[in-house]
This record gives structure tokens, C-alpha cells and sequence, in this order.
């Protein structure tokens, strides 16, 4: 088993979980999941305040365990991919800038062609 960022896995197209990670990660934003998380919140508060039993307590309890990992899943799923998206945007800027200064062979141009490494992808 290897571990690759999410974008990477799969070749060009998405994946089955690339395609419920980015409908999960639509619906959480959504005020119906807002709605759900403070529904949740209230039963936790009002299971306290009205003194219900330990098994409510921890089922309540658990549950928002459960929703915050699954949401911090999402988060890192989601931050993941766009910072994939923002460095291959970064690249493309990168690489027509050396492509319109090929001439010019300043430090930085040097610099910059050693940032993206051109040297490895031809």
C-alpha cells in the first residue's frame, strides 16, 4: 500500500473516493449539515442538563467524536487538493515566464528554473 496525495492516485481520472470526498466535502459546507451539527450539539447540551443516562450521554458524546473526524478527514482531503492545484498553477506561471525570457539568463531566471526543476521533467 502506498501513500500518495490524493490527486495523485488514480491517473487522470477522479476515483470513487476522490468523487465522495468532493461530494462530502459540498454537503458539510451546506447549511442542511450546519443545521445537523447544531442539532446534535443541542441533544449533547440538553442531554446534560436533563440528567438522562450515562448511555445517552454516551451516545451523544461519541457521535460528535465520529462527526469530527470525519470532518477533519474531509479537511485534510480537501486542503490537499487544492494545494495541488495551486502548485501545478504555480508551475504553468513558472514555466511560461522561462519560456518568454529563454534569451535572458539573469540569477533569476536561474533561480527560477532551479525552483521548478525543468531539468527533471525534460
Amino acid at each position: 500500500m502506498t501513500f500518495k496525495n490524493p490527486v495523485q492516485r488514480g491517473g487522470p481520472r477522479r476515483g470513487r473516493f476522490e468523487q465522495l470526498a468532493e461530494y462530502a466535502s459540498n454537503f458539510t459546507s451546506s447549511p442542511l449539515f450546519f443545521l445537523f451539527c447544531l442539532l446534535l450539539v443541542s441533544f449533547f447540551a440538553a442531554s446534560h442538563v436533563a440528567h438522562l443516562p450515562l448511555e445517552v450521554l454516551l451516545l451523544a458524546g461519541e457521535s460528535m467524536t465520529a462527526v469530527t473526524l470525519l470532518l477533519l478527514a474531509l479537511l485534510k482531503n480537501s486542503e490537499m487538493r487544492a494545494e495541488h492545484a495551486i502548485q501545478r498553477k504555480l508551475d504553468a506561471i513558472a514555466a511560461a515566464l522561462l519560456e518568454a525570457h529563454q534569451d535572458n539568463r539573469s540569477q533569476a531566471f536561474e533561480d527560477l528554473r532551479n525552483a521548478i526543476r525543468m531539468e527533471e521533467e525534460t
